[in-house]
Order: structure tokens, then sequence, then C-alpha cells
């Protein structure tokens, strides 16, 4: 899928960096550090170039949002995914994806899959008032609390302690009926949660075939 199928979609709800309010709820969620996932696009990128010899395009950020989606459980129907992407107020926008700027190419935009369904994106800055890493985790926190909330994925930094505070977090997680996906680009710590390798979906939304890496 074409990130050029993104269409402009006005939703009412929005994010505020308190993560306390006006969630749009859906049975399915995808939370991103954006900047982790736009550094690991660019690391990617560096070194499959020089293995399969061939120049690659800037990631799809669509084709990202479907593959994490099926990876988190998401199956074919009338799905509605909210992706929130979540980054340093500091960053317009991602270096390695297309599209990229946060406030006027993936703000309350909105895609739909033929197989998945109905995509909608929400970017959310972060910075002195509150860090990426507490604001996931205070998403988290809430989603948990939404029976309505079936799957959750998320991506966070790393890097740094963030997978380890979700970790923590996710421990007490008591409802059988959500499935909690955490994306990592190695196998991490486990938990009561599902792992998955983030690198896959991104080696998709890049383009790169498997017989390309055999």
């Amino acid at each position: 899928m074409s990130h050029d199928n993104l269409k402009l979609k006005h939703y009412l709800c929005s994010m505020n960096s308190q993560a306390d309010s006006n969630i749009r709820m859906s049975e399915n969620i995808i939370i991103a550090d954006a900047d982790y996932i736009d550094s690991v696009a660019f690391d990617l990128i560096v070194n499959f170039e020089r293995m399969i010899n061939r120049p690659l395009s800037k990631a799809d950020l669509s084709q990202w949002a479907v593959c994490v989606a099926l990876d988190g459980g998401v199956r074919a129907g009338r799905n509605d995914v909210q992706v929130v992407l979540v980054h340093d107020e500091k960053h317009p926008k991602m270096e390695n994806f297309a599209p990229s700027d946060y406030a006027h190419e993936l703000h309350a935009q909105a895609f739909t899959d033929p197989r998945l369904g109905e995509f909608t994106l929400t970017s959310v800055a972060c910075g002195k008032t509150i860090s990426k890493e507490e604001y996931i985790e205070n998403v988290v926190r809430t989603l948990l609390e939404h029976k309505e909330v079936r799957r959750i994925m998320v991506i966070p930094d790393g890097n740094g302690d963030a997978w380890a505070r979700l970790r923590r977090l996710l421990h007490g997680a008591d409802d059988d009926n959500k499935r909690i996906t955490l994306f990592a680009m190695q196998p991490m710590e486990g938990g009561n949660f599902r792992q998955e390798l983030l690198g896959y979906a991104l080696m998709s939304a890049l383009g790169i075939k498997a017989d390309e890496i055999k």
C-alpha cells in the first residue's frame, strides 16, 4: 500500500500531553516511539543497501502499520486501528519514513487497507512537561482500564529503560481478553505480554524482499 493512500480525516479526538483524556478508544491500538523506529529504519537502510546492492526508498508508513497490526493479532475484516506516533517536540518530521511531517502529513490522517480496514494516525509531541517514555506508559495504563480495547501493540525505545518500565507495568495486567504485544529488534526479557520482532515490519515497509537476503 502506498502512502499516497493516506487521506485527510477529521477526528474530534486528540491525545494531549497528559495522556488522560480524549483518547478515541478502539479495539486495536498501536503506540510507537516514532523517533526510535525512525532511527532503526535508518540503520536498516544503510546496512541493507550494502547487502542487496541497490538503493532503498524511505519506509512506507502505511505498510509498516499494517504489518505491525498483523503481528499484533489483527485479522482480516472491517477493523478500526488507531496508530499513535510519539515523538520529541524537537523533531517535526521523520527522516526515514514517507509520509513524514507530523503536523502536516500524519496527524489526524487516515488510510484504508483492503484487508484490515481503517487506520487512523495521531502524532503526539513530548518534551519538557512529559517524556516519551512516561507518555507511552500513561497511555498503556489507560488502555488497560478500557474493556473495549482488545489489542495493544507497543513499540518502545529499545535503547533505554522503556522496555523494563512497560514490563513492570504489565506485570499486573489481568484482562484475559486483551492481547498485548511489545515489539523490539531482538528478543527481550519476557513478561505478561507477547513479543514480536520489529525488523520484519520495517523490512516490509522498506520493500526488502525475502529472496534478496537469502
